[in-house]
């Protein structure tokens, strides 16, 4: 398959992604949406009316591959790799002219989603419930489908049910809980920080003070839910 002239293996700036995707469009007779600034030669589709994005990557540009995302008020739904800029540009249209999950993977069959996607995307799900779902999501894309030890963390915190219920923070892979879902979260955390990447074990912190480290997520998880206080409740 050609993309057209001027596409390197090595070269996607310049805007040489976004015409492509725009020739691709014309020999569709599909009109893209309206294209957001563009970052580092990414193409990103918006509906702001619809709170709507489409974001493009280069997967692999030797085999001139695509990641395709698909957000909705910030969320990422549902992302997929394509090697045809056809599929792109049908994924950018459906999704951002107001189709479904559902009916945008029957107009580009690479795009996935899980089942808590198509559950939000019927009935909201509540804002500690999303923020778990998202991050636990994140082990099917890239570039966290890197760091499986980040994601068994995260699995671990989700099976405790009282963590379940507080806000999961993240920050360059450490773990925290808030007991807010919109105050700032430096304020409002509660019990210790877990860093996954702590000399090859789990290191459990109360800020800067290195409490303890395990082999385990699941043993690092159990000593930040035995230290909690009593009675917490949701977060809110």
């Amino acid at each position: 398959m050609s993309f057209g002239v001027g596409v390197g293996e090595s070269n996607w700036g310049g805007g040489v992604l976004q015409e492509m995707l725009g020739r691709a469009a014309e020999g569709l007779g599909v009109v893209l949406p309206e294209l957001d600034e563009p970052w580092g030669g990414i193409p990103v589709y918006v509906d702001a009316g619809l709170g709507r994005r489409v974001r493009v990557h280069p997967a692999d540009e030797q085999r001139r591959a695509f990641w395709v995302y698909l957000q909705s008020h910030g969320h990422c739904l549902a992302c997929g790799w394509t090697a045809d800029p056809a599929e792109v540009v049908r994924a950018a249209a459906a999704w951002t002219g107001g189709a479904g999950l559902e009916d945008t993977k029957e107009q580009a069959p690479g795009i996935d989603f899980r089942p808590w996607a198509l559950a939000h995307e019927r009935e909201p799900l509540g804002a500690v419930e999303l923020a778990w779902c998202l991050k636990l999501d994140r082990i099917h894309m890239p570039p966290m489908n890197r760091f499986p030890r980040v994601h068994a963390l995260l699995a671990a915190a989700y099976a405790q049910p009282v963590l379940r219920q507080l806000m999961p923070v993240t920050s360059h892979h450490n773990l925290w809980f808030s007991t807010s879902t919109t105050a700032r979260w430096n304020t409002t955390r509660v019990g210790y920080m877990i860093w996954p990447h702590d000399e090859g074990s789990y290191g459990v912190r109360n800020r800067s003070e290195l409490l303890a480290r395990f082999e385990t997520p699941e043993e690092a998880v159990a000593y930040v839910v035995a230290v909690l206080p009593e009675g917490i409740g949701p977060a809110r």
